[in-house]
């Protein structure tokens, strides 16, 4: 594997936690580059995918920190999250990809306990999909 790739992955796994990288942009490139599609998605896939576990993972032990003055979250900033999570369900969680929406569902997820494989199961079909979109359009911007 070379050393792009492995940043792809690295830039993925970020993307799907609080910082800012842009796993897409890169991506892009590689395409143009030449490499081969198949597993510059499924090297994305994956590390968007367990950047958005570390995020669930966070969640689930989040809560039990609430009482501590340093917490971020107020409670009804919780019980508003909660809801509106309950409101769409577990099925929210094909829209994981979106950019800073996506990394605050899978927090809640955590939070609201879904077990690891449906979320693994929802999450990993929206991310594989939107890097397919990339690929796509990089496809489409190369004729």
């Amino acid at each position: 594997m070379t050393l792009e790739v492995l940043f792809l992955f690295f830039s993925a796994f970020m993307a799907a936690t609080i910082f800012p990288f842009y796993s897409e942009a890169w991506l892009f490139i590689l395409l143009q580059q030449g490499y081969d599609p198949v597993p510059l998605v499924i090297v994305a896939s994956l590390g968007n995918t367990l950047g958005a576990v570390v995020n669930w993972y966070l969640g689930r032990y989040l809560l039990k920190y609430q009482h501590k003055r340093w917490f971020y979250f107020k409670p009804e900033q919780i019980g508003r999250m909660q809801i509106r999570f309950q409101r769409y369900g577990i099925w929210s969680l094909l829209m994981a990809w979106l950019p800073v929406v996506g990394d605050v569902l899978t927090l809640i997820a955590g939070i609201m306990r879904v077990h690891l494989l449906p979320f693994l199961a929802l999450v990993a079909t929206g991310k594989t999909l939107r890097y397919l979109a990339v690929v796509y359009f990089a496809g489409w911007f190369a004729q």
